[in-house]
């Protein structure tokens, strides 16, 4: 099953709203003949772009191409949170790699929001930045959870941004009657996606950087040159980077044994009006601690922009609207008969411990991916690095790249069933509250 055309058509954007409220690029040609580049990036989204940006300001030429058009998957479909450290709580992750790894890897992720930033008004992407990620639990157990992550990250890591909020303080601005106090981490930020992976384009290209769209990719060759093939054209280079994340395909076996493309789903209401006041009475984004997270915030024009949902098949489901409808209801009962104007799917990454998995998988090729849906920071970050590791400095990708990153059991053919078995098991406690 060929993930890049199994949901969506062929050159075109979902119907989103980030879609309809954006202005598009004019479409780039597909790759035809023979080209020639120093490096050959693989992806168009916040991956690729990063890479080929970051090299081409260091001198490089660099080709991306794509198998449909810039942001097209994860990067441009996805939640908009610009969030901090890395998917798995510092706690959690000081137990696996220790404390010295783990407050590398806290400031590589202060690193990745630090770069996104940074590009965004390097080149005056205008992608509706704003501060503020708040994270809510839904009993007292979640809360003080919560609170413990905020206490250790300030004695530990000297981050007082994140900020404890008890019940009554979660309240006043994110009034769900489900809600249990959490967490509001100032120094962190939500955004218009596709709008910024359509100016980390325009850029890259501005820099020098060719894109061709609609380019699928269907070989790498390693010979005396590297070659990357596609239906109608070639490009020979000395370095590849795969950047693909969910839509890698059969492109490499070990990546794929490490990396599970999953679905998500986003809808977005009719503009809130007064109503607005009983979601969020601040401008943030939402998430919360279900297994199945639920992630939201208000749009530019009102809306009410709500992520999540089930759904254990590679396709979407017919109804997207209702799969979201269920979970945003039980947050925001008042919503029950909210008018849905937009609804989408997209297919991200994830791997089994949910942290990234950098690879050099030859002397010529690099891979990043798997971001687990912490991937605006993190895949832009690796862009950042990849460039580096091409220009010889190797520390920043050494260190996500010795993560101890675990096969999924049975390997790229059983682990999407093996996953369901998981997912499955992990929504029915979600549902029990356990």
């Amino acid at each position: 099953m060929n993930l890049l055309y199994t949901n969506d058509a062929k050159g075109t954007y979902p119907d989103s709203w980030y879609a309809a409220t954006c202005e598009p690029l004019a479409p780039c040609p597909a790759l035809n003949g023979d080209q020639w580049s120093d490096v050959c990036v693989i992806g168009a989204g916040f991956t690729g772009l990063s890479t080929a940006l970051h090299l081409a300001k260091t001198g490089h030429s660099v080709i991306v191409l794509d198998a449909q058009r810039i942001g097209f998957g994860a990067s441009g479909r996805n939640g908009g949170q610009l969030g901090s450290g890395q998917r798995l709580n510092q706690r959690d992750l000081q137990k696996m790699v220790g404390n010295e790894y783990a407050k590398l890897l806290w400031e590589l992720a202060e690193e990745s929001k630090a770069t996104a930033v940074s590009l965004i008004k390097e080149h005056g992407i205008d992608c509706a930045l704003k501060p503020g990620i708040a994270h809510f639990g839904f009993n007292e157990k979640d809360m003080r959870d919560i609170h413990e992550e905020a206490e250790f990250l300030v004695q530990n890591y000297g981050y007082s941004q994140y900020h404890p909020l008890g019940k009554e303080e979660g309240e006043t601005i994110c009034p769900s009657p489900v809600y249990h106090g959490g967490a509001i981490d100032r120094g962190a930020f939500h955004l218009h996606p596709l709008r910024l992976a359509l100016g980390l384009a325009k850029a890259a290209e501005a820099a020098g950087v060719k894109i061709y769209e609609n380019s699928e990719v269907i070989a790498v060759d390693q010979g005396s040159d590297t070659r990357v093939m596609t239906s109608t054209g070639r490009v020979t280079c000395e370095n590849v980077v795969l950047a693909c994340n969910g839509y890698l395909g059969k492109l490499n076996a070990t990546v794929a044994g490490r990396v599970m493309p999953i679905n998500n789903f986003i809808v977005a209401t009719e503009p809130l009006g007064d109503a607005g006041a009983r979601v969020l009475r601040e401008d943030i984004a939402v998430a919360d601690t279900k297994f199945v997270v639920n992630y939201f915030r208000k749009s530019e024009d009102g809306r009410l922009l709500f992520g999540g949902g089930e759904n254990y098949s590679y396709t979407f489901p017919k109804d997207i609207a209702a799969t979201v409808r269920k979970p945003m209801v039980e947050i925001f009962p008042h919503l029950k008969s909210i008018r849905i104007d937009y609804a989408w799917g997209g297919t991200l990454a994830i791997t089994m411990r949910r942290l990234p998995y950098f690879k050099k998988l030859s002397p010529t090729i690099y891979s990043a991916s798997g971001y687990s849906g912490h991937g605006v920071g993190m895949a832009i970050l690796s862009g950042k690095l990849m460039s580096k590791a091409i220009n010889g400095d190797n520390k920043g990708f050494d260190a996500f790249a010795r993560l101890p990153n675990l096969p999924f059991p049975g390997g790229p053919m059983m682990r999407f069933p093996l996953l369901v078995l998981a997912m499955t098991w992990y929504s029915l406690r979600d549902r029990l509250g356990l």
